[in-house]
């Protein structure tokens, strides 16, 4: 088969689509023929050589795909070959095949493309896991998205929209805002012009910013508030005041996906299935698609999310 190779750490150049070796796949794997996958940020990390894959899944990357399944392990009894499906993967969405555990395979949802679909599982599994079962975001209650223009914050939005809360989200142009606005946001706020820590209190904050937003956060939290620290695009160390925290009772939690075991992976997909494609069938929640590259041409994808300028997913296709 074929698939993206980073050839050495560096720029968007380094990617490369290359013949490599078809994936093995085990007893509890499913192997599937990808329509598309999706550029994220850890794939830009992988890159640049400070994000490697976890120990035994694929070097190619890509965090995640859709298309059909050709060939199940002896184990598996959830899939077979014809289903159309989009996965959460640790890594390989950017080639022509791809062996992931059954586990972390989905249906495609009603209402979405085979090449939309592949603009789901990190997106969804990151928002649903973060938001609703970490932070535990109730109807009524403000949550506010950092990137609300972003693939996550797109999503966030629309999901946490669709289940009755009031929804604040940054952004850094006036046309991101009418973008996100469009999407279900009841607030946007430009922070290249106002402070959002002035503006907002939440009792959700998703954040892909780390410390360079921390102190913010922390004052822009309710009573009782939960942030929730997904990213750190703004620096890993910064200085928490624990003063403020106690005050408000609140919490702070930071975590991954990529890393985690198949089972829990596989828990928060199964909840993803249950709780967030019905919306998503239904219409409630759609991806936001700002462009299609052709799957070889990956740099070319990777210059548009490093450039900044887009709304909603980049999609890698074939």
């Amino acid at each position: 088969m074929r698939a993206i190779e980073i050839t050495e750490p560096g720029g968007p150049e380094v990617l490369e689509w290359h013949e490599v070796p078809d994936p093995e796949v085990g007893r509890g794997d499913v192997l599937i023929d990808v329509t598309a996958s999706a550029v994220n940020r850890a794939d830009v990390l992988q890159r640049q050589g400070f994000y490697d894959p976890p120990p035994g899944t694929s070097p190619y990357p890509g965090l995640e795909a859709s298309g059909v399944v050709t060939e199940v392990g002896a184990d598996v009894e959830q899939f077979k070959p014809g289903d159309a499906v989009c996965a959460l993967l640790g890594g390989g969405g950017y080639a022509e095949r791809v062996a992931v555990p059954w586990q972390q395979v989905m249906p495609v949802p009603d209402r979405v493309s085979p090449r939309e679909a592949a603009g789901l599982p990190e997106v969804a599994c990151t928002v649903w896991s973060n938001v609703f079962m970490i932070g535990r975001l109730r109807k009524g209650e403000t949550l506010l998205v950092h990137g609300g223009a972003s693939g996550i914050g797109t999503f966030a939005v629309q999901l946490a929209k669709a289940l009755g809360s009031h929804v604040v989200a940054t952004v850094g142009s006036a046309e991101k805002a009418e973008r996100v606005k469009e999407l279900g946001a009841d607030e946007v706020i430009n922070y290249r012009e106002e402070d959002f820590a002035d503006k907002v209190r939440a009792d959700v904050i998703l954040d892909i910013m780390g410390a360079k937003y921390l102190a913010g956060n922390v004052k822009a939290l309710r009573t009782g508030g939960r942030l929730v620290v997904i990213g750190l695009q703004g620096g890993r160390k910064a200085e928490l005041d624990l003063g403020a925290m106690l005050a408000k009772r609140a919490s702070v939690h930071a975590a991954g996906l990529r890393s985690r075991p198949v089972e829990e992976k596989g828990m928060i997909v199964r909840s993803v299935v249950d709780n967030v494609w019905p919306l998503v069938g239904a219409g409630a929640v759609r991806p936001v698609v700002h462009a299609e590259v052709p799957m070889a041409d990956a740099a070319q994808a990777h210059r548009l999310l490093d450039s900044g300028e887009h709304v909603g997913k980049i999609l890698l296709v074939r």
